[in-house]
């Protein structure tokens, strides 16, 4: 019986996106014995001059956009996931509601599908700048994660979908008595909830581990061992191999499935994308790979 993990986000969320090498390593290490459920977030309904979020210091000054900006870049410079914060003063999006909904509607389509649109909702609004907080930008983005695009436009539009965000929030918004004393417990537009990201690992047994905000990566391996799950894939991959499973891959998530120094792990890509095997893709803070 896999692990269940449920997964506490949002398609905005910076944290989230440089947690991204993290959650990949977890899922070719576990492969079948973990079963991702993604909760989503909500960071913002609106987001104005009376936006507040605690966790990232955004409303400490007079523009909440210049202070998403200034986020973004920070989170970038620590974690190495590269970021393009000139979203927020470029094209910037109202809201983060319409994109969380559309990662439920996604999940109907079965958890991994869920997981390959939200990670194209991540790529769109972390290097790519793209406004995706309506509906037609967001349909547009399912048949690029391999959706059946006809099902997620009518599941986006129904009530249940509605309703499976608002449950999402529902939790959020209540944490545990774990999260609230690891001190990761935040408050955002006036709501207190979750850090993100966390995830929450349940098995057969009574022990239900959690992984409250920003941790290392064996902080997850502990929390899926103590949750009853095995290792799948001892063996570090390659990049090609990656690649092929995941898709398209930063620098630094490559750096942390394939736990070879940086220079050395540049070489060989450049190497391959030489040889015609990798392409590489040049966005703000960094590269992304791809198959040619």
């Amino acid at each position: 019986m896999p692990v269940e993990v449920r997964y506490y986000t949002d398609p905005a969320c910076s944290w989230s996106w440089a947690s991204e090498p993290k959650l990949r390593r977890l899922m070719w290490e576990f492969g079948d014995q973990l079963r991702f459920v993604w909760v989503m977030g909500g960071l913002a309904r609106k987001y104005g001059p009376d936006y507040r979020d605690e966790e990232g210091g955004i409303g400490s000054g007079s523009d909440c956009f210049a202070d998403l900006m200034a986020h973004w870049i920070d989170v970038d410079a620590r974690t190495g996931m590269p970021i393009d914060a000139r979203l927020w003063t470029q094209n910037p999006i109202r809201s983060t509601y319409p994109a969380c909904q559309a990662v439920k509607a996604a999940a109907e389509q079965g958890s991994t599908a869920a997981y390959r649109y939200l990670r194209r909702l991540r790529e769109g609004l972390m290097t790519e700048r793209r406004k995706l907080d309506h509906v037609d930008a967001l349909v547009g983005e399912a048949g690029a994660a391999g959706l059946d695009t006809d099902r997620f436009g009518i599941d986006l539009a129904s009530h249940a979908i509605t309703e499976a965000f608002a449950a999402d929030l529902d939790e959020v918004r209540h944490p545990p008595a774990e999260a609230r004393e690891a001190g990761k417990v935040r408050r955002t537009e006036r709501h207190e909830r979750l850090s993100f990201p966390s995830a929450v690992f349940s098995g057969a047994g009574p022990v239900r581990p959690g992984v409250w905000g920003w941790q290392p990566y064996e902080a997850y391996r502990e929390a899926a061992l103590a949750a009853g799950a095995e290792v799948a894939e001892p063996d570090r991959p390659q990049p090609l191999a990656v690649i092929e499973r995941f898709g398209r891959c930063a620098t630094r998530e490559l750096e942390e499935l394939i736990g070879e120094a940086r220079p050395a792990l540049e070489a060989e890509l450049w190497a391959l994308a030489r040889d015609w095997k990798l392409k590489p893709v040049e966005v703000v803070g960094g590269t992304i790979w791809e198959l040619p």
